[in-house]
């Protein structure tokens, strides 16, 4: 059963990619877990940096807090994972839910990637459905929540569910369902699950699209999706939320890093390995994603 105690839980926004990274800590032991860091890539020309993971270790550093878990609610398909960057500089553990396995089977073709270890071995755990765990005397538990990937999970730890792609705030609906093994059903149903927790939970996004240019928000709560959610609020059945979704998902261009990023991804936050030049190489397949709209 998870704990009603309440962790501090600190944000940090990347103008980037609209994605919303979480320090969520212990305030009694000050052991913390970090949720869904960024590796900064800049497309266009191919540069890497650490901005956003060491604002995270700076943060870390300045509240006194020691590193428990680095978290990831799924493999994400417009940013890279900075989680072997922060285990390297925390000796934190890595992970992950279990069903990564079955979006690595699925990229490891795409990518032509044969010899590519599909069995989640790239991440320290691998959290099953229920799963508890704790940070310093929080207790956490884990709820498989597919529909935006194969692999979706969300952390409940105290009285917050960090949700990822599943529930955006309020005035921006939900996430597609339109990825590679994604289903507007299942997405219908993990949200019905994050729903059924208790009205004052606390629920933490992974994304952030500032709609209408407003600042960046990124908390709400049970309560106020089930009243205010533009798409939930709407839909009064399981096929009225997929018709909606569906004709959404229908308009949208992929994301513009999801062939980048994914190989890094299902590859735990790694980089490719350099090659004789010294130099790392990413790979993407010419007319894989079709069918969409390009933007």
């Amino acid at each position: 059963m998870t704990s009603t105690a309440k962790p501090d839980v600190a944000a940090f926004f990347d103008k980037r990619t609209f994605s919303i990274q979480y320090v969520v800590s212990d305030p009694a032991t000050k052991r913390c877990a970090i949720v869904d860091p960024v590796f900064d890539y800049d497309e266009k020309s191919g540069q890497t940096a650490t901005w956003n993971a060491d604002k995270i270790l700076d943060y870390v550093a300045e509240k006194g807090l020691t590193v428990e878990w680095i978290l990831d609610t799924h493999p994400h398909a417009d940013h890279f994972s900075a989680a072997q960057y922060l285990k390297a500089k925390t000796g934190a553990p890595t992970a992950i839910g279990d069903h990564i396995v079955e979006v690595q089977k699925l990229w490891k073709d795409f990518y032509n990637w044969p010899d590519f270890p599909a069995d989640g071995s790239q991440w320290d755990k691998l959290f099953a459905e229920g799963e508890a765990f704790s940070i310093g005397e929080l207790k956490g538990r884990v709820m498989f929540s597919p529909g935006h990937t194969l692999a979706s999970i969300t952390y409940v730890i105290g009285d917050a569910a960090f949700v990822h792609d599943t529930l955006f705030m309020p005035d921006s609906g939900t996430a597609r369902a339109d990825f590679p093994g994604g289903s507007s059903k299942r997405l219908w149903r993990s949200i019905q699950d994050i729903l059924a927790l208790p009205d004052e939970t606390r629920l933490f996004t992974g994304h952030d699209y500032q709609p209408g240019g407003r600042e960046p928000q990124w908390e709400s709560t049970v309560a106020e999706q089930k009243a205010k959610n533009s798409h939930i609020s709407k839909a009064k059945s399981e096929a009225d939320y997929c018709e909606v979704r569906d004709a959404r998902d229908r308009t949208l261009p992929m994301p513009k890093l999801i062939l980048h990023a994914l190989q890094v991804n299902i590859n735990g936050g790694r980089l490719p390995e350099p090659e004789a030049s010294g130099k790392r190489y990413l790979k993407i397949p010419l007319d894989l994603l079709t069918g969409g709209p390009w933007g």
